[in-house]
């Protein structure tokens, strides 16, 4: 099935809008969803919708099949050892404040150091300078090289005996870098530290196997990958998570609830606290169910080409900025000369074609690009080398609107 057919099942991209055919290029912000997926959904609310794991009739009996199915289809995803290591939660972020707000601030004292990059999303830097703050731990950033990937030899003289966590992002929202997590896990794990990974860019695009990466944690969200919003995934070694105490406190979570005390549920449940996103749950397995269907190689190679296809076509355009390296994947960057990035994607817009400007939740690699905002054109299953074609189309007449303007 190729891309342009492969559209055909997304009905929100058979539509016009500004009275040009929809060129959707923001999937790094949110992925659109299949008919499967919505159908997967609307099947829920109409036929069986009821809590999980509470009643033995037959409506909360298929719920709950519904709901467990889809976390072993997750467990296979990711190819993690047990459902035991996979935790339903409101997506990446809520995953990442998970580890540090349970495990780090219970495991770090003063002295002790977590390690980051300046290319982290803002979900993989302030749950970390919070922790920082209530722990006397100390916060330390690897340096990046010119054209943005991890200078491999800083993060050997960062990372000491008094590391305790590295965390890193798989694939930048804005350079398309795909970080080398699994040789950073084996760095990280040989002073003493855990490496937890923000797979937000990464789970959707490409072949995760968290057992191979040796991560000890692993976070995405359903909703980069054709699923709904709200729900993501927190994947964590079984030992870890047994000793991690739950962050959230109520029905679902518990074993046993006295007068002054109380017991928890066995994983993953007791990281699950109140009713659960259940819709949410059989929506990302029907979203699994579809990517495998395509295939994750393929959807990999195809996202690849777009990216190198679009780099090189953006090229061409004179006074045209491109930022992160030559090996890129699901994205580009880039910057208009004396254009502001906000004017170039309301210029497109009027054409119908959607890319998202700003400072992509990244405003420390902002700083470090010294810039103020970027434009983003990120790529996803659904797209063709004519939605390229039709993002260069638009820039330069945005290039050369702006340019009669001034």
């Amino acid at each position: 099935m190729n891309a342009k057919e492969i559209k055909q099942l997304f009905p929100i991209l058979n539509q016009e809008v500004n009275g040009h055919p929809l060129v959707y290029l923001d999937s790094a912000a949110t992925s659109q969803k299949p008919v499967q997926v919505i159908e997967a959904l609307d099947r829920y609310y109409r036929e069986y919708n009821s809590n999980v794991h509470r009643g033995v009739h037959t409506l909360g009996t298929h719920a709950t099949d519904g709901y467990e199915g889809a976390r072993e289809k997750v467990r296979s995803f990711i190819n993690a050892s047990s459902t035991a290591e996979i935790i339903f939660t409101r997506g990446t972020t809520t995953a990442i404040n998970t580890v540090a707000s349970s495990y780090g601030r219970s495991q770090l004292t003063e002295g002790d150091e977590i390690v980051i990059t300046p290319m982290e999303h803002h979900s993989n830097i302030i749950p970390w300078q919070q922790v920082a703050k209530a722990t006397g731990a100390t916060l330390k950033y690897v340096k990046l090289h010119p054209d943005g990937t991890i200078d491999l030899d800083d993060l050997e003289e960062v990372l000491s005996t008094n590391t305790k966590i590295v965390s890193v992002m798989h694939v930048s929202n804005v350079l398309g870098v795909v970080n080398p997590v699994k040789e950073i896990a084996k760095m990280a794990h040989q002073k003493g530290a855990i490496m937890i990974v923000d797979g937000a860019q990464s789970a959707p695009h490409f072949k995760v196997d968290v057992q191979d990466l040796d991560c000890d944690f692993f976070a995405f969200s359903a909703h980069k990958m054709c699923g709904p919003t709200g729900i993501g995934v927190l994947y964590g070694k079984k030992e870890l998570l047994e000793k991690m105490e739950p962050i959230e406190f109520g029905g679902e979570m518990i074993d046993f609830v006295g007068l002054q005390d109380s017991t928890w549920k066995e994983l993953p449940w007791k990281f699950e606290g109140g009713t659960p996103i259940i819709a949410g749950a059989i929506g990302l397995g029907a979203a699994i169910d579809f990517l495998e269907e395509i295939g994750l190689d393929e959807i990999a190679r195809h996202d690849h080409d777009l990216a190198q296809y679009a780099a090189e076509r953006l090229t061409d355009i004179e006074g045209m900025a491109i930022y992160g390296p030559k090996q890129r994947t699901g994205l580009v960057t880039f910057n208009i000369d004396d254009v502001h990035p906000h004017d170039v994607a309301t210029v497109l817009d009027t054409e119908g074609i959607a890319v998202r400007a700003g400072h992509h939740c990244a405003q420390p690699l902002m700083k470090w690009l010294d810039v103020t905002a970027t434009a983003r054109a990120s790529f996803y299953l659904y797209n063709t080398k004519e939605d390229i074609d039709a993002l260069v189309a638009g820039l330069v007449k945005a290039k050369e609107y702006f340019g009669d303007v001034f």
